[in-house]
């Protein structure tokens, strides 16, 4: 039994609070630190094997309602992408540069190396991201 638990218990004893104020707040102290959850640094973390976008929204314009979007990118094919540009000419990558960064994206793919999208997958955990619609979310993570 931890100490916050136990202090509680105590003021019950001494009657400084009733029954129902300190199941209220033992179930308050549950959902803040739940005891039945091993230590994150206990388990081993399995290797993500998929990148995940959802997106809810909710349209009153259109009458539809509520929608959601949900896309699975297997991994495997963005480390396969990753390794395929050693496979492309310099020229044509120099190309594919230029067309990105006139488009407004500033990857240099020459730079893009295996153990960076690692890096990348790794960092990336459960992502929130704005959207100017407050009925909508979009979350982004790896599973």
């Amino acid at each position: 039994m931890n100490e916050q638990r136990r202090q509680i218990l105590q003021m019950l004893a001494e009657g400084k609070i009733t029954a129902d104020e300190a199941e209220r707040l033992i179930n308050a102290l549950e959902r803040t630190q739940p005891e039945s959850s091993p230590p994150a640094e206990s388990r081993p973390k399995a290797r993500p094997k998929y990148l995940r976008v959802l997106v809810t929204w909710e349209d009153d314009s259109t009458g539809e309602g509520q929608g959601r979007l949900n896309i699975r990118v297997p991994l495997q094919l963005l480390r396969a992408g990753v390794r395929l540009t050693s496979l492309i000419p310099p020229p044509a990558l120099a190309k594919i540069n230029a067309e990105l960064d006139k488009s407004g994206v500033p990857i240099d793919l020459t730079e893009l190396k295996p153990q960076d999208l690692e890096e990348v997958i790794d960092q990336l955990g459960d992502v929130i991201v704005d959207v100017d619609d407050p009925g909508s979310k979009v979350r982004v993570f790896c599973e």
